[in-house]
């Protein structure tokens, strides 16, 4: 099982910095980039929820299920 976090890709695209995203949603730095990263085993639905707010965007936009078969 493979959940790839597309956050970068969400932030590219809003143009917005780890540090913008930090600050709007009261996350430390360390922990937005152990998620970015892949390296989170779980996220909170109000984490989520906050960075979907920030992002304007929906969790399927940060969140991708890929099988073993394709990752």
């Amino acid at each position: 099982m493979a959940i790839i976090v597309n956050l970068d890709v969400m932030l590219a695209k809003r143009k917005m910095s780890v540090t913008e995203l930090s600050e709007k949603v009261g996350i430390t730095m360390a922990n937005l980039s152990i998620l970015k990263n892949g390296k989170a085993k779980a996220i909170r639905l109000s984490t989520l929820d906050a960075i979907c707010k920030a992002l304007e965007c929906q969790p399927g936009d940060i969140l991708e299920y890929r099988s073993d078969d394709e990752a």
